[in-house]
């Protein structure tokens, strides 16, 4: 087990902000990140790329605003063709701790910490914004433009005659002549 602790203090260390005792007021941070940081949370959604994270603290007697401003590169596999692309990541996001009596998540933009917290560690926080941020559907941007023409065109008509003309257009001539004979018009038998 002691390996792993290792591991952690190692890569997520890096991320640790020391609050206790600031002053009220801004300050600049600035955090990189690689292959390491994403292979240490254990997941597919993200395996490899690199960042960099400018994190300003404003601090006042009952909170800490945070503003990330993350740009890298993600890299990514394809769903379409199973070839690695490099996605560009460029995110502006903010979370709040509010000074309380304990620890509690109120939402996902804000978290209460205890008055007496050292550090809080901001790993976890760049790691969610960056997955949130990639696309859903992974796809190599010489298929985007493809994808969005498709996306893009959609027909819808109110009108039944419209419909109709265009049945009568796509039905095979031989067929036309036994639908006569099933449907005669205006006396024709």
């Amino acid at each position: 087990m002691q390996p792993f602790c290792k591991k952690v203090s190692k890569v997520t260390s890096k991320y640790d902000i020391h609050i206790q005792g600031l002053e009220n007021k801004r300050y600049t941070y600035e955090f990189e990140g690689g292959n390491e940081f994403f292979e240490f949370f254990e997941q597919d959604i993200i395996t490899s790329g690199h960042f960099k994270a400018n994190v300003v603290i404003d601090k006042n007697s009952a909170l800490l605003q945070l503003f990330f401003d993350i740009e890298g590169i993600i890299e990514m596999t394809c769903d379409r063709c199973l070839e690695p692309f490099e996605e560009p990541v460029h995110l502006k996001e903010k979370y709040i701790y509010k000074f309380g009596d304990r620890h509690e998540e109120i939402t996902d933009e804000i978290e209460m910490i205890p008055q007496n917290t050292a550090t809080i560690n901001i790993a976890q926080h760049i790691y969610d914004f960056i997955g949130v941020s990639l696309p859903m559907k992974k796809l190599h941007p010489r298929f985007r433009n493809e994808e969005e023409d498709e996306d893009d065109k959609f027909i819808y008509s109110t009108e039944e005659g419209d419909l109709e003309e265009e049945k009568e257009e796509t039905i095979d001539p031989r067929w036309a002549a036994l639908l006569s004979l099933k449907n005669p018009k205006d006396g024709q038998n």
